[in-house]
């Protein structure tokens, strides 16, 4: 018990990684300038391959055994993965970007309901608490106080952001049913990602290299971290931790990206800001009540 415990908890603190990581996807994306979507999908996807081909033949592993994966699992991983970016690009290209964002953040939420479908988990008032505190507040960060117009007009961008939160929570929680595939198996879909990402953009885009320096090493940062060791991190996190308390903490990244972005002078302190930040703090405090009472627990021992 101790040690499936033990594992528990480092699983659950892969997942924060990704969180964390994912905090400053909003800044490296920012200095990728003119790049459109798909490319950059395209890009960023091929260096999260590249980096866990380097990692495979370092490590020996048997590709062979990779590529063997049942059908469902590489519907899962390319579906989850390709099928979140498709669907949120369309939401941005038809509905306003602040009302398609906060609709496809609906994603922890769902998790924590999804996640009481599951085998050993239970359906807890804390989180369903927290994560809607916290998605109060980051309706405040997304929309800057200024509120949200939900018009008529804009139905598919806010049915493709729907299609976002469903695919993106269904793929989290649907990972703990393969437990037992390694990790590895991401890079493959990372893989899938980029070749069907060059597909979109060979036919929706035009191609827009990287002018400087800083551009280029935007984009290699996104690759090895928000889009690279983050999924990795948030597959072990889905597969082996605490699901539940990390759809909560799921919030926290439009928390701390908005801080980050905040510190270098992108975004501008207001009076909601500091709302949004208060909400999402609260909710991942309120989501979080089990740790502090074990902790409490403890101390008392």
């Amino acid at each position: 018990m101790a040690i499936q415990a033990a594992t528990r908890r480092v699983a659950t603190f892969s997942g924060l990684g990704a969180i964390l990581l994912w905090a400053v996807l909003a800044l490296f994306t920012a200095g990728t300038g003119a790049i459109p979507p798909f490319q950059l999908t395209a890009m960023t996807f091929c260096i999260a391959f590249l980096a866990a081909l380097l990692k495979w033949i370092m490590t020996g592993t048997d590709l062979r055994r990779l590529l063997k994966l049942p059908r469902a699992v590489w519907l899962l991983g390319v579906g989850g993965l390709f099928g979140y970016h498709f669907f949120y690009f369309l939401a941005l290209k038809n509905a306003p970007p602040a009302e398609a964002s906060l609709i496809a953040y609906l994603w922890p939420l769902l998790i924590i309901l999804f996640s009481a479908l599951l085998p050993g988990e239970r359906f807890h008032w804390f989180h369903i608490a927290g994560g809607g505190l916290s998605l109060l507040g980051a309706g405040l960060l997304i929309s800057k106080g200024e509120g949200f117009n939900f018009a008529a007009e804009n139905l598919t961008g806010y049915a493709a952001a729907i299609c976002c939160a469903f695919i993106w929570s269904s793929y989290s929680v649907l990972s703990r049913r393969f437990a037992s595939v390694s990790s590895d198996a991401i890079g493959l879909f990372c893989g899938a990602t980029a070749l069907l990402a060059l597909f979109c953009h060979l036919a929706f885009e035009e191609t827009v290299l990287p002018a400087t320096v800083s551009t280029w090493a935007s984009v290699l940062a996104l690759g090895f971290g928000p889009v690279g060791v983050a999924f990795f991190l948030w597959d072990k996190g889905m597969k082996h931790g605490d699901i539940q308390l990390l759809g909560v903490l799921s919030y926290l990244s439009p928390l701390l990206s908005t801080l980050i972005l905040l510190s270098v002078g992108v975004a501008v302190f207001s009076w909601s800001l500091l709302a949004g930040c208060l909400l999402i703090t609260g909710g991942a405090a309120v989501g979080s009540y089990p740790v502090f009472r074990a902790f409490s627990k403890a101390g008392k021992a």
